[in-house]
């Protein structure tokens, strides 16, 4: 990839973009937590609360099947906010996901039961989780460009990656929440403890629509509004998404599969491993919950350090290497796990995670969002990320699936994880070119095509 190309537009000083990027960081983290913490929730409580059955697997999957809804609920999300996004502007966008996801997470934490409201329970259960994925859907996109198009290209890289460190953040405040009422016994903490991490969330909505009611508009938005009115030229606003399929396909089909790796092995050491350790191994919730506590703790710090390698050496260059370290790491990994050993996990967890879905993580939306101009930037890269989503939602669904054909063993696991790792290498080895990211390009002809095929 070559160097990043200076703005020649109005950036802010390095002040204002800290100011910017706390205000992204801060918003993303809320509604990380709140999307996490149902996954964590349907490791190790909803199969018994919403989901009894004689089997303790089958109340297992159907919990994960419920989790992967969120996920292709995303796709949904990703192209009604992208299309929000990218014709009305990205702050719009980000309030409205906010409100979305905080909303219903917090209605989670007073849903019934099966116990005393039987099929309705999973029933609300389901709509709650939807609405939770179409609100999150849109604000991967809107977080990241709203800090990327306000710095200079020479350090987008860095910028663009401290917005990512919300995953870190939200997996952080999700599995910690979750490891101070799992202290509660099993009975206060199925009858009432689970549903505390959820509540939390009311007040972690209004602090975070404060935080984002106080920041501005991104400059390469606005530039490209003004340049469209200019010429009377509302198309590519109006129809973020036919622009997109037109001059960008074949980079959208690749950052769609390069994405994969990411998302997979994330949601395999962050949700399959805690299912993993605490019933296929028999080993308390602690170690494993201590060891993602770890890794999301380091996740924060190393996610910036990541970004700024992408902007000496190139983004691409970080993101295969750490699809090729997921692959090679991915045995090691379930040795270090079947170990039973709490130091061994905690060392297997902390290195896979930020060895490898966070080092692919903290330059992808730098790296994605270079592939499409300002106008579709929104949608392309919430495209890009959520449908691939689809993929990374099913994760521990399955591999709970593969790990029963498997008796109990993982290698099945590990080898779709390998095969997936795989594939996102090639993809992105595959996309090619550089768009240019300017806060005065135009919207649509201005920016060069990034070729894949």
């Amino acid at each position: 990839m070559t160097a990043p190309e200076q703005s020649s537009g109005s950036t802010l000083s390095n002040v204002s973009m800290r100011k910017v990027a706390a205000a992204s960081l801060a918003g993303a983290v809320l509604e990380w937590y709140d999307f996490f913490i149902f996954g964590t929730a349907s490791a190790l409580v909803f199969g018994k609360l919403f989901f009894p059955s004689e089997s303790p697997a089958a109340g297992m999957i159907a919990a994960f099947a419920t989790f992967a809804v969120g996920f292709l609920a995303r796709p949904l999300g990703g192209l009604y906010f992208g299309h929000l996004g990218d014709r009305y502007g990205r702050k719009k966008s980000l309030l409205a996901t906010l409100l979305i996801v905080g909303i219903s997470t917090t209605l989670i934490g007073v849903l019934p039961t099966w116990e005393t409201a039987g099929y309705w329970a999973p029933v609300l259960l389901l709509v709650l989780r939807l609405a939770q994925g179409f609100g999150l859907g849109g604000e991967y996109g809107g977080a990241a460009l709203l800090t990327i198009e306000h710095a200079a290209e020479a350090k987008r890289g860095f910028w663009g990656s401290l917005p990512q460190a919300a995953a870190s953040g939200g997996i952080l405040l999700a599995t910690g929440a979750f490891a101070l009422v799992s202290q509660l016994p099993e009975q206060d903490l199925l009858s009432w403890g689970w549903r505390l991490p959820f509540l939390m969330s009311a007040v972690m909505l209004i602090v975070g629509l404060l935080i984002r009611l106080r920041i501005e508009e991104t400059p390469d938005f606005e530039a490209a509004r003004i340049k469209a009115a200019a010429r009377r030229d509302a198309s590519p606003e109006r129809a973020p998404l036919f622009q997109l399929l037109k001059d960008h396909p074949g980079a959208l089909l690749m950052t769609i599969g390069a994405r994969l790796a990411e998302t997979t092995a994330s949601n395999i050491v962050n949700t399959f491993a805690i299912v993993y350790v605490t019933t296929q191994l028999a080993l308390p919730k602690s170690v494993v919950l201590n060891g993602v506590l770890t890794a999301a703790c380091i996740g924060l710090i190393i996610c910036p350090l990541f970004g700024a390698m992408s902007d000496r050496i190139g983004r691409r260059q970080v993101y295969m290497a750490g699809a090729v370290f997921m692959a090679l790491f991915t045995v090691p990994f379930f040795l270090l796990l079947g170990s039973q050993s709490p130091v061994w996990i905690l060392v297997g967890i902390v290195v896979a995670y930020n060895l490898g879905p966070t080092s692919m993580f903290a330059v992808q939306a730098t790296f994605f969002s270079e592939l499409f101009g300002p106008g579709v930037r929104y949608t392309g890269l919430s495209i890009a990320y959520q449908f691939s989503a689809i993929i990374g939602g099913c994760t521990p669904l399955i591999a709970t699936g593969l790990l029963q054909l498997n008796n109990g063993k993982p290698w099945y696991v590990a080898c779709y994880l390998i095969a997936i790792c795989l594939l996102s290498f090639f993809c992105a080895w595959r996309v090619r070119g550089k768009a240019r990211i300017t806060a005065h390009a135009e919207p649509q002809t201005s920016v060069r095509r990034a070729h894949s095929l």
